[in-house]
């Protein structure tokens, strides 16, 4: 297997160059540069499939969670392998199902954020002393924002101006390690470029990957038809809860952007439990507890 999981922890250029290997093992499976992060990483973005009828999952919103962008390259590369081998897992025959499917992978939306939470320095930042100002213990262990402090999960436009005041409440005035929307919705390059890519390929699904809590949120009030069954189906195939998002987690995230402003079923997966960052020894358990939901992912 490429995604080797006793090297970890998942770098962002680990996950470039994953990301690349599997493309040249796999010619069927494709790479582009979805945008450029602050500090000018690429976010690679994976295709595999030849359907019109696209699903997206995207990890790595958070510095910290970067396990989830190692679950879905393995999920990616397990795909892969049962392409070679006209397979079927979970009775899916994978290559017809990819026929009528397009599978859209971005494993790691915040990979300057990662890299801080990871201790990595990078040449040239200028934005390195004024993250000390936002975090003067100098222990990025938990970072979840970006290179500049927004949180990417509270920049969409999904109650934004109602989450400014929640903001103001709990004493957040700019950029934090956690918690900071932005000036405006999809001020950031990585959530405009997700944003950017979602209105044009118009997925038919949506999975984001967070962690932890072994919960499944999906956005109730948007009132997209079948979201709540489909949330209770794959319930069903992980063992995880359905809930609701409430308190800050409630405002500014991707799936609730996606669900009320473009009808798209969509679901954030909180995987594993713990406290982040989650240890890298328990990426193989939450990716077996996890398995069956992604690969009937693919055919909802």
């Amino acid at each position: 297997m490429i995604t080797d999981w006793s090297a970890v922890p998942l770098t962002p250029s680990r996950s470039e160059t994953i990301c690349r290997r599997l493309c040249e093992a796999y010619p069927f499976l494709s790479y582009r540069c979805l945008g450029h992060s602050i500090l000018g990483r690429e976010i690679p973005l994976l295709f595999l499939g030849r359907g019109k009828s696209k699903i997206l999952y995207v990890g790595a919103h958070h510095g910290s969670e970067w396990l989830t962008g190692g679950l879905l390259l393995r999920f990616a590369e397990e795909l892969c392998i049962a392409v070679s081998g006209a397979q079927k897992v979970f009775g899916i025959h994978i290559p017809y199902m990819l026929e009528n499917r397009m599978l859209c992978f971005v494993p790691m939306l915040n990979p300057d954020g990662v890299a801080i939470a990871q201790g990595e320095t990078t040449e040239g930042d200028l934005l390195a002393e004024r993250r000390l100002h936002m975090n003067p213990s100098g222990d990025f262990t938990h970072w979840q924002a970006n290179a500049r402090g927004v949180d990417l999960n509270h920049n969409y436009d999904a109650g934004f101006e109602e989450y400014k005041k929640i903001e103001v409440e709990n004493g957040i005035c700019g950029g934090a390690p956690t918690r900071y929307s932005g000036e405006y919705p999809e001020s950031e390059p990585e959530t405009e470029a997700l944003c950017g890519f979602i209105r044009t390929a118009a997925p038919r699904l949506l999975l984001t990957l967070h962690t932890q809590g072994e919960e499944i949120y999906y956005a109730a009030s948007a009132g997209v038809p079948g979201s709540r069954a489909t949330a209770a189906r794959f319930a069903a195939l992980s063992g995880y809860r359905v809930a609701e998002a409430e308190g800050p987690a409630a405002y500014g995230g991707l799936a609730d952007w996606a669900a009320a402003s473009l009808g798209i079923p969509s679901f954030t997966l909180e995987c594993g439990r713990g406290e982040n960052p989650l240890p890298s020894s328990d990426m193989p358990l939450i990716y077996a507890g996890l398995r069956r939901l992604f690969f009937e992912s693919t055919i909802m």
